[in-house]
């Protein structure tokens, strides 16, 4: 009997360290509600942070403090739209505001016409 109990407690805490191990290595999915807004035409052609110029058509934004080349989804709660952009330049330098989209993944999400929305950001830390 003694056996039994000593070689299910080594099953039991062998299985609870191999749990542990596999979910410490997926990485955390971040999501908040912030504003957002969206580049003006007249910034078309620029130069972005990265180096990258911007083009309305492509989807991409700028966030202060995310890493250059992560993938935000940002979903519009009014409609349920959504579309995924890649962070390539800084900004927005509004307090109140938290990221820019460009033309195109505004027009997407259905504010391109509203200035400020308020959108919802899932995006996972690496």
């Amino acid at each position: 009997m003694k056996y039994l109990l000593i070689i299910s407690f080594c099953f039991l805490f062998l299985q609870g360290q191999a749990q542990n191990s596999d979910s410490s290595n997926e990485p955390d999915s971040i999501k908040k509600t912030v504003l957002a807004t969206y580049y003006h035409r007249k910034f078309e052609g620029r130069r972005t942070t990265s180096g990258a110029k911007y083009r309305a058509k492509k989807f991409t934004a700028a966030h202060r403090t995310l890493p250059m080349g992560t993938v935000i989804t940002v979903t519009n709660p009014d409609n349920g739209k959504s579309v995924k952009v890649k962070v390539n330049d800084r900004g927005p330098f509004s307090k109140r505001l938290a990221i820019d989209l460009s033309e195109s993944a505004a027009k997407e999400i259905g504010i391109y016409h509203k200035g400020i929305a308020k959108v919802s950001l899932s995006y996972t830390v690496e």
